[in-house]
């Protein structure tokens, strides 16, 4: 099936008999946020008028609400791609909380922590559960869930989301949309478009495509159909005529950028050659620097900023910064120098040159504070080397942030009262430490049972409300970190009583061992 033209006329033809058969005013669309992340793109339509808002009078005949369902499909707030066997997280995660309380919880939390806990939070919006209270075929919880990953820059986790779902509607299609957009899939994208007559795309999206699909003249005839009907403002007409032909207006001063910038505004002005810098914009618009048309210092960069919040693979790190031979010094070159010097130390296994070079690197990771995933690389991989001088104990700390944090306490014999309390940790049994902070306190009270779950969140917890109790805590832990360690032990104890020991674990060491409070 081929593209439509613009159907605004027909809509407002629609409105029009309806009121003139009722004697009513005519239906106006609402303008409703459809979103909590507010740079989507606008790349479907909404329908004219939601037709389960409102009774409908037509000729005197008043209609009851109509409520449209998807054929099997009650509500997709269940739809996950992690099962319980795999979070250890049980079905009823979310069924015993009202669903808006939910929903203000995910899309009100601003995640910026240590990556235990960012991690904790992408897994429980991966989760599949029961529905919550009040949950619809809406899908709000769902939809939230999805915003959440794209505002963590977890792109192709909100990708498989929705896959899961199937991107069949005009709320999931544009979020499915948009992530094609930031990680160069448009034109598969852009071929679902073209087969989904229900999901009615908007004119910028549409002319994207056709374009996109090599139908020039076809996007040409779009826009000017549009632009004679008056259904494109000025500076829309104006970005999307250069997209279609940039060269007639060379020389000529770029239309304003509006606020927010779009995925499908970006990738426009790309297409024009005036790209938009990616490091103002919200974090998933790095994945778009990560394609291999773009600078390799871009790609970098982007990827240090994704991989600080595990919204990449450690390994796409690694592969950018190694990917060519530095030709400059200064900056983000110092740090490809420095890990591409301590990863030839590391394969080639010499014990002193590792010990040489890992300072370097770790000083590096530490100043874009990517220390995670450089351990969670090179901290298993560390153990065992004979290794000397500063090395010794970076070994030591790279060990305890990766993944195997248990068996390297375990095989450590630690000299110092801080390195002893990091072991205890890290094995779960804290006897016998004394702590030298606030901060060390908070967290041997935590797992020595000195401190208890909080009464809110305790209460939470007695009622069922698992999920609603994982999240406060979350936000608990986040203002700890900021500055006030009490907080930080009261989450630990509520993550810990919920049986997510692994992520108290690791969260506790990450506050001990990185500097996070600013």
């Amino acid at each position: 099936m081929g593209w439509r033209l613009p159907d605004g006329t027909a809509a407002r033809w629609l409105a029009a008999a309806l009121a003139l058969g009722a004697g009513a005013p005519a239906l106006a669309q609402q303008e409703a946020p459809l979103s909590a992340i507010d740079w989507l793109s606008r790349s479907v339509e909404a329908p004219l008028f939601d037709p389960s808002a409102t009774n409908l009078t037509v000729r005197g005949v008043t209609l009851p609400p109509v409520v449209i369902t998807p054929l099997d499909r009650t509500t997709i707030d269940s739809t996950g791609i992690l099962s319980s066997q795999t979070t250890g997280l049980p079905a009823s995660l979310w069924s015993a909380s009202d669903v808006t309380v939910l929903v203000d919880l995910i899309r009100q939390e601003r995640i910026e922590t240590v990556p235990a806990v960012e991690d904790l939070v992408v897994t429980l919006m991966l989760a599949e559960a029961d529905p919550a209270i009040g949950s619809g075929p809406d899908g709000a919880l769902f939809l939230a869930r999805v915003d959440k990953l794209l505002d963590l820059g977890a792109l192709e986790a909100a990708q498989a989301l929705l896959e899961a779902a199937g991107p069949d509607t005009p709320e999931l299609f544009r979020r499915w949309f948009d992530t094609a957009l930031l990680t160069g899939t448009e034109d598969a994208a852009c071929q679902t478009l073209r087969r989904k007559p229900e999901v009615e795309p908007t004119l910028p999206a549409r002319i994207f495509c056709l374009a996109r699909n090599g139908d020039w003249a076809a996007a040409a005839l779009t826009l000017n159909t549009a632009s004679a009907l008056g259904d494109i403002p000025p500076e829309g007409e104006a970005l999307m005529a250069r997209f279609l032909d940039p060269d007639l207006f060379e020389g000529e001063p770029l239309p304003p950028l509006p606020d927010p910038i779009s995925p499908l505004i970006f990738r426009m002005r790309e297409a024009i050659g005036e790209s938009l810098p990616t490091a103002p914009l919200p974090r998933s618009f790095a994945h778009a620097d990560l394609r291999s048309n773009i600078s390799w210092r871009s790609q970098i960069e982007a990827a240090e900023r994704l991989a600080r919040h595990s919204a990449i693979s450690e390994n796409i790190l690694l592969s950018r910064y190694t990917a060519h031979t530095p030709a400059a010094s200064g900056g983000v070159w110092d740090r490809v120098a420095a890990i591409q010097a301590f990863d030839r130390a590391l394969r080639a296994r010499d014990a002193d040159q590792i010990s040489a070079t890992l300072p370097d690197a770790w000083r590096a990771m530490r100043s874009v504070r990517t220390e995670v995933p450089f351990a969670r690389l090179y901290g298993p991989l560390l153990q065992g080397n004979a290794l000397t001088g500063e090395a010794v104990r970076l070994s030591y700390l790279a060990g305890l942030l990766s993944g195997q944090y248990e068996a390297v306490a375990n095989a450590a014999t630690p000299e110092s009262g801080a390195d002893r309390l990091l072991q205890a940790v890290a094995r779960g049994d804290v006897t016998g430490i004394t702590p030298e902070g606030l901060r060390e306190a908070a967290v041997v009270d935590a797992f020595s049972g000195a401190t208890e779950v909080p009464p809110d969140l305790a209460q939470l917890l007695a009622e069922g409300r698992l999920g609603e109790a994982i999240l406060r805590a979350v936000a608990v832990f986040q203002a700890g970190v900021g500055g006030d360690p009490h907080s930080v032990g009261a989450a630990l104890v509520t993550f810990r009583a919920v049986g997510l020991e692994d992520v108290a674990r690791r969260a506790a060491l990450e506050y001990l061992i990185l500097d996070r409070a600013t």
